[in-house]
């Protein structure tokens, strides 16, 4: 069953549909045949914009992170059984108002968004009315498809799924950096005493943020665009934040 065919999911992509569109006509005299990828654009400005109270609950939490540090390696130094460390690191955060889980509220918050975008450019009809939104690209290549089906007709509109990936990348990686700067943590992996916590998951911690990239390069380049421009928004609005907060 085709989950974009129920009523309600139907008419969700519909509006998106139509919001995509409207963006893309407003900006078409400025971007002509590129218009609708500068729709999702703007429409991934638009849904980041909505969230900013969002961001701004993140950083707080990662300012009263950084002040319970020492508290945190204090305790984690002085109770070695990983039960009553994590019962009691509860404890703290509770006491303290501190949500551990605040830094994934960006995320959560979005992934209804991106999985509709996702949806809206990997189906060829949309209640039940051809989707127009797949006639476009960018660069030569197709909105609706990934790098892989793209590398199947040939290398000539390979290019812009490969400046989206590398900038996705880069990005990514300024992003972890200022983090690491930010919070002075490597990673929330190790233990007051400089031992890993949990054994080989240094590495994943290091990585997982690539997970967006690795995501892109099987997802519609629109689905793409999204991503690039949300995590271009979000290294802005955190160095932003993080300066006028943490004074």
């Amino acid at each position: 069953m085709d989950l974009s065919t129920f009523p309600p999911i139907a008419v969700v992509l519909g509006g998106l549909q139509s919001l995509v569109t409207t963006l893309g006509v407003l900006v078409e005299p400025v971007a002509g045949t590129s218009s609708p990828a500068l729709g999702v654009v703007l429409l991934t400005l638009l849904v980041r914009l909505v969230l900013v109270p969002v961001g701004v609950s993140q950083v707080r939490a990662e300012i009263a992170r950084r002040r319970l540090a020492p508290a945190i390696a204090d305790l984690t130094r002085r109770v070695t059984d990983p039960a009553a460390r994590s019962k009691a690191l509860m404890s703290l955060y509770a006491s303290e108002k501190v949500s551990p889980l605040a830094g994934c509220l960006p995320t959560l918050a979005q992934a209804p968004v991106l999985t509709a975008v996702y949806s809206l450019f990997a189906h060829s009809e949309i209640a039940g009315h051809a989707n127009t939104l797949l006639t476009h690209t960018l660069g030569g290549a197709a909105l609706g498809a990934n790098l892989f089906v793209t590398l199947g007709t040939g290398l000539t509109a390979v290019w812009p799924y490969l400046v989206l990936l590398v900038l996705l990348a880069i990005v990514v990686e300024l992003s972890r950096r200022a983090t690491l700067r930010f919070t002075g943590s490597p990673t929330a992996t190790t233990t007051g005493r400089g031992q890993e916590a949990l054994p080989g998951t240094a590495g994943l911690v290091r990585w997982l943020p690539f997970v967006s990239v690795l995501f892109a390069a099987f997802a519609p380049l629109a689905a793409g665009l999204y991503l690039v421009t949300s995590a271009v928004w979000t290294l802005g609005e955190r160095a932003v934040l993080r300066r006028a907060l943490a004074r």
